[in-house]
């Protein structure tokens, strides 16, 4: 499964640094990932839903390492040339 797009709309808030919608083999796309920077840096966040306990859960997520670290490399990536493009404006 290849990663084919990914759209980032950047965030300015403490943590949230973008939303992100991810296309895979150009055929089926997992809105709401999120860039967060956490205390080590940053990661992206599945999408999630509140529970009525108040604990989220994920709604999509990678199954192995290896498709969360393809995920997360490839969206990182993304994000930081979203970046680049709004300091050029």
């Amino acid at each position: 499964m290849d990663i084919t797009e990914v759209r980032v709309k950047l965030r300015n808030e403490e943590r949230l640094k973008g939303f992100v919608n991810v296309t895979f083999d150009d055929a089926f796309v997992v809105r709401g990932m999120k860039v967060i920077s956490g205390n080590d840096g940053y990661f992206v966040a599945m999408p999630s839903r509140k529970r009525s306990d108040g604990t989220y859960q994920d709604i999509a997520h990678p199954v192995t390492m290896e498709m969360r670290r393809q995920i997360e490399e490839k969206v990182l990536k993304a994000y930081e040339n979203a970046l680049e493009a709004r300091m050029k404006k």
